[in-house]
């Protein structure tokens, strides 16, 4: 019990200072250091840095898949625009404001030129599984006959993608969070207003 513990310290250690300092600006003793440990220490759970970061990224693509895009929680398609509207809300809350997500977001963009699959991870999380989660949610919509026919595809991605914009702007701009929010629900609102 005491090594998952553990274990789950270091790569919270990890995921806080890799969102901070970069991959390339800590080392191992940092890292253990963060979760309260000497170096050598951190070597009975982790091979080294690369490892720490594949076992981080691996934990925060289940967290992150059980949390928002699994077919689980978009598995019941909405029965109104109004409803799409608050399920398109409560991602955004949990995108912006999750801790573990918004310091998972932060390393991926820090790191995304660094690592093919960190590039992938940013890509995925930032425009193409967002768009897979939504396309399917339309699609059901569409079926369903709560909103209009159309390209499932192309509707996702223009209602994500402005999302996802504003999104990166209160990342860099946190204190600019009431005016991203008003750009999101207008954006919504205008999207909404476009497929009834």
């Amino acid at each position: 019990m005491m090594d998952i513990s553990t274990k789950d310290r270091i790569l919270e250690a990890a995921l806080t200072v890799f969102s901070e300092k970069g991959y390339d600006g800590v080392g191992v003793d940092f890292i253990a250091e963060t979760a309260g440990m000497k170096g050598p220490s951190l070597y009975k759970h982790f091979k080294g840095k690369e490892d720490i970061l594949n076992a981080l990224i691996d934990k925060a693509e289940q967290y992150y898949e059980t949390q928002f895009s699994s077919e689980l929680l978009y598995g019941r398609i909405p029965d109104s625009v109004e409803e799409l509207k608050t399920v398109c809300l409560e991602k955004i809350d949990f995108t912006m404001h999750n801790p573990m997500i918004k310091k998972v977001r932060r390393m991926l963009a820090m790191e995304q030129f660094r690592s093919p699959r960190i590039a992938e991870l940013t890509s995925k999380h930032h425009i193409d599984g967002l768009q897979e989660t939504f396309q399917k949610i339309l699609e059901g919509m569409m079926e369903k006959k709560v909103i209009k026919q159309g390209d499932a595809e192309v509707l996702a991605l223009e209602l994500i993608a402005p999302v996802s914009l504003l999104i990166h702007i209160y990342d860099r701009q946190p204190e600019r969070e009431k005016e991203v929010m008003e750009r999101i629900e207008k954006h919504l609102g205008t999207f909404l207003l476009s497929i009834e």
